[in-house]
């Protein structure tokens, strides 16, 4: 699907702008304290002219043959596109956490960590994350290492999405 570039774009959202719109795919999931697991998710980023896009993202969990077998994770946030290509990440999350990540925008692909994660009294052990997203034959590639329940920062999730 072709991709235009909005004409109220501001200007410090343009290394980011690929991302613009809805995508679908499936990922796989792993970490030392539970077992692998594929699954599908939707991204949304949306624009309103200022230097900023929404974002929303779901997930679900599927079976062998990629049928959804329960709901997973929710998240949501902004992502804030700064002058050069600096960017600044804040997320929410059902789960109890709300994390700040800060990064560097190249071409097709950037990369952030984690400023600061914060999380409710409930809510799991989870300490850092590093995120890389990047355009890759028209589709979008991402990978999520965690620091969590007392492991060092390592992969948990990669996903190939395509734009709808």
């Amino acid at each position: 699907m072709a991709f235009e570039f909005p004409d109220n774009l501001h200007p410090d959202c343009a290394k980011v702008a690929w991302l613009l719109g809805t995508w679908r795919g499936n990922g796989h999931g792993d970490y030392p304290t539970i077992d692998g697991f594929t699954y599908g998710q939707e991204l949304i980023f949306t624009h309103d002219g200022r230097p900023f896009f929404h974002y929303f993202a779901r997930a679900w969990i599927t079976d062998a043959n990629g049928e959804k077998v329960r709901d997973a994770a929710l998240e949501t946030g902004f992502l804030r596109c700064r002058p050069e290509g600096r960017l600044e990440l804040l997320l929410s999350h059902p789960t109890g956490f709300v994390e700040i990540w800060h990064g560097e925008a190249e071409t097709a692909k950037f990369e952030l960590a984690t400023d600061a994660v914060v999380r409710t009294e409930s809510a799991k052990e989870y300490t850092a994350g590093k995120r890389m997203y990047g355009l890759v034959e028209s589709d979008l590639l991402y990978a999520f290492d965690m620091a969590a329940m007392g492991q060092e920062l390592q992969p948990h999730l990669w996903a190939r999405l395509q734009r709808v």
